[in-house]
């Protein structure tokens, strides 16, 4: 291609390359052809080979060795030059770059030059990229081109002033006083720049705010003008008189009223005339009530104006553009809080929305709908969300079902509706839901003794129909557990009455644990159901050992240990069986850890785990995982002890009088343990229990009474590693109550820069022999290290 050809015949050459290669071809031609003339000093066709490389720039290729070229064009005197210079400017040039500096001094002069299409060249140029440094340095000339008797001027000149309050705020002050006399401007452009500049002085300082709002008559005076006035082709778009600038000015207007009375009863008149004058066929006209409707709602407005711009935005649901039902459907969603019978008015038309085929429409009717159930109106609401839960895209169900179970908790009209309602979303939606929806509805079930009957059938008829939907047969498989009984006996006088045998309780229950669909949590709930039937049965007990003893071999650990404690009942704790099974009491919904997303399926006393707070004892009867995890601490004592698991800042241990024999037998059962006697404690001011890999920790007793002591653990680190993760977890005999504090971090420095502290309260209120045992747990050069260590005397730790 030769270095001369025109801009029109390069952009048909590249247009016509076949691939990209050969695109790229070209234009690397054309780019060395380009830097070829940028190096003759002088060069008549500067302008036209800037031309070819702003498109260069524009279809994403390197441009920036046109940057000087675009300072040396902006300094010509040729207007045809300084015009593709600046255009450069704008597209090459930003102010990280040190050649913006460069041009500083020729805007300075073109603002000054006798054309005014010159002048423009450097307003512009200077409102796309001026950096702080060159509005600083040009501010008073722009100052003054709002004089300038041009109007295309100081149009130009107050979209100018715009960029340069954003860029250096403090200069507000320089343009205040110009931008309000502004306003007493015939021409629209110069109106239309003004307006904004006064929106960008008022949202930068309160001050001035306070100072414009004595502009506000002028305004609405300017306002009702456009509104009120004749055609005129010269400013009309679609029948609505400067859509523009009536958006600018309702946007201004509604930044003055906010939080202001007397601004906004000047300006309730005219946004009335607006809302109700305004022709909302065509988009334009949609635009302007759409920003009366904002303001409206964003200023201290009359409660009946608000009624009318809740009403736009239910016209606004019925336009066939799907654009403006979905603003309609924001609008009306932050709204909805505050003016709520408003919105009401318009549920049917919100409801009808839920049907329609663009999906972020679909999203918002449903946020929308479900802002919109009340106690009134939620058996209505909750058909037409369940119609819609059903047929509702994938991404949507998991939304719609919290959304109901929301509602179905806070405006139930009955317990029993209020489980219909869960159990319907369960059976449609049932992989879709939360994890604290399974313990929720247990929860739920538990405080509805009247309904544990009808509840259970239901139940079973739904996990005989469907085993796939896995919260729904996690709560089946509980309520079976629980209440297997009254499903036995068949009489039930809110359903039909079925006549189920216990060999079709068991095959269902079997046919969950052996389902490739259940999870290893749905297996756990089938099978303590399982276990619990073998208390309100009679005739299976047998089949029941055989299932459970089945299991103590799975491959899944979990449920490995659940069969082997549940083998044991059957055994040597066979007289225990009846107690550690008995039915659920009501279970406290504040004691639900919605954090833990793993259903268990309940231990062998079904015990839910609970919030550690810190410095409360925790519950005395501990989950059974938990207890495990600390069943090497617990042997070699001569009276079981108290796990305490101090994991991070909220731990503490429980007292003894919380203790239950439930607990106890637990542990008994868990770990059949051999006991030994304890070693007297002889306590001294500080002892050494731990130091290996660096790492040291040292007990030092800071206080002593006749039932206890206060002491504390201190541990640091001499490696040159540091040390994370670290934790520490204790052990004391049953009888002594135990109290960890928060420890100070779980970070050890190397070095031995800093230290781990964390304080113990131990309470001996019967005087027993103490002793303690002690896990500590760390990360050091990406490897975990667990040690136990046991304090027979504090004088000398035995490690184990």
């Amino acid at each position: 291609m030769s270095p001369t050809v025109r801009l029109q015949e390069m952009i048909r050459v590249i247009r016509s390359a076949r691939t990209q290669g050969e695109e790229r071809g070209v234009i690397q031609r054309e780019c060395a052809a380009i830097r070829a003339q940028f190096r003759q000093a002088d060069n008549g066709g500067r302008s036209h080979n800037l031309a070819k490389l702003l498109y260069v720039h524009m279809l994403g290729y390197p441009a920036h060795f046109g940057q000087m070229e675009c300072v040396r064009l902006i300094a010509s005197p040729r207007y045809s030059e300084k015009r593709v210079g600046y255009l450069g400017a704008m597209m090459l040039l930003d102010e990280k770059q040190d050649a913006s500096l460069l041009i500083t001094n020729s805007i300075k002069n073109d603002l000054s030059h006798s054309s005014q299409y010159v002048r423009s060249l450097a307003l512009c140029t200077l409102a796309c990229m001026g950096s702080a440094e060159m509005c600083r340095d040009l501010a008073p000339e722009i100052e003054r081109l709002l004089h300038a008797s041009v109007s295309y001027i100081k149009k130009k000149a107050a979209l100018c002033a715009v960029h340069i309050v954003r860029k250096v705020p403090e200069l507000g002050e320089l343009f205040t006083p110009t931008a309000r006399s502004l306003l007493s401007e015939k021409n629209h452009g110069v109106l239309h720049g003004a307006v904004i500049l006064i929106t960008e002085l008022c949202e930068q300082s309160p001050e001035t705010l306070g100072r414009f709002r004595k502009a506000v008559p002028e305004l609405v005076q300017m306002l009702r003008g456009l509104v009120m006035s004749g055609y005129s082709p010269e400013h009309n778009v679609a029948g609505i008189s400067d859509p523009f600038l009536q958006v600018r000015i309702l946007r201004l207007l509604r930044i003055l009223g906010r939080n202001n009375d007397a601004a906004s009863d000047a300006m309730n008149d005219v946004l009335a005339q607006v809302a109700t004058n305004t022709d909302s066929s065509k988009t334009a006209g949609s635009a302007v009530l759409y920003e009366t409707v904002l303001t409206v709602m964003d200023i201290n407005s009359e409660s009946g104006l608000r009624i009318l711009a809740v009403n736009i935005l239910g016209r606004f649901l019925l336009n066939n553009d799907r654009n403006i039902r979905y603003i309609a459907m924001t609008s009306l969603q932050k709204i909805v809080s505050t003016d709520h019978n408003a919105v009401q008015r318009h549920r049917g038309t919100i409801v009808d929305c839920l049907k329609d085929q663009d999906a972020s429409v679909k999203r918002r009717a449903l946020e929308l709908s479900l802002a919109l159930v009340s106690a009134i109106n939620i058996r209505s609401m909750m058909k037409e969300l369940l119609l819609f839960l059903s047929s509702c895209p994938p991404e949507l169900k998991a939304q719609t079902a919290c959304g109901i179970f929301n509602a179905a908790e806070r405006y139930a009209p009955s317990q029993r509706w209020h489980i219909d309602t869960i159990l319907h979303v369960l059976t449609t939606a049932g992989g879709d839901v939360r994890d604290e929806t399974v313990p929720n509805l247990i929860q739920l079930i538990t405080t509805t003794s009247e309904l544990h009957c009808y509840t259970v059938h239901k139940l079973y008829r739904a996990l005989v129909t469907d085993i796939s939907q896995q919260s729904l047969v996690q709560v089946a498989c509980w309520c079976i557990g629980e209440y297997g009984d009254l499903l036995l006996r068949g009489e039930c006088e809110e359903t039909e009455p079925v006549q189920v045998t216990e060999d079709d309780v068991l095959d269902a229950l079997e046919a969950v644990l052996q389902s490739h669909m259940s999870s290893p949590a749905t297996r756990g709930f089938a099978l303590t159901a399982i276990m619990k039937l073998s208390t309100r049965i009679t005739d299976n007990v047998n089949r029941i050992r055989s299932i459970v003893s089945i299991y103590g071999s799975c491959i899944d650990l979990e449920l490995q240990q659940r069969a082997v404690e549940y083998n044991a009942l059957f055994k040597k704790y066979d007289h225990m069986r009846a107690a550690v099974l008995e039915r659920m009491p009501v279970i406290d919904k504040s004691s639900l850890d919605h954090t833990n997303g793993k259903a268990s399926g309940g231990t062998v006393n079904d015990m839910e785990p609970t919030k550690l707070k810190q410095g409360e004892p925790v519950l005395a009867q501990q989950p059974a995982n938990q207890v495990c995890d600390l069943l090497d601490l617990l042997s070699g004592s001569e009276e079981p002890l108290q796990p305490s698991p101090a994991q991070g800042p909220t731990v503490a241990c429980p007292p003894t009088n919380t203790a239950s024999t439930t607990g106890g037998d637990l542990l008994d059962l868990l770990g059949g343990l051999e006991l030994t006697p304890l070693t007297p404690l002889t306590p001294v001011p500080t002892v050494t229990v731990y130091e290996k890999n660096g790492v040291t920790v040292k007990l030092h007793c800071d206080r002593q009474t006749d039932v206890g002591l206060t002491a504390t653990l201190t541990a640091s680190n001499t490696s040159d590693s540091d040390i994370s993760s670290f934790t520490l977890q204790a052990a004391v005999p049953k009888s002594v109550q135990l109290q960890m504090k928060a420890p100070s971090g779980d970070f050890l420095p190397a070095r031995g820069t800093a230290n781990v502290t964390q304080t113990v309260l131990l309470n001996n209120p019967n005087n027993v022999n103490l002793k303690m045992r002690l896990r500590l747990s760390y990360t050091s050069q990406a490897s975990v290290f667990q040690d136990t260590v046991q304090v027979d005397s504090f004088s000398s730790p035995a490690d184990q």
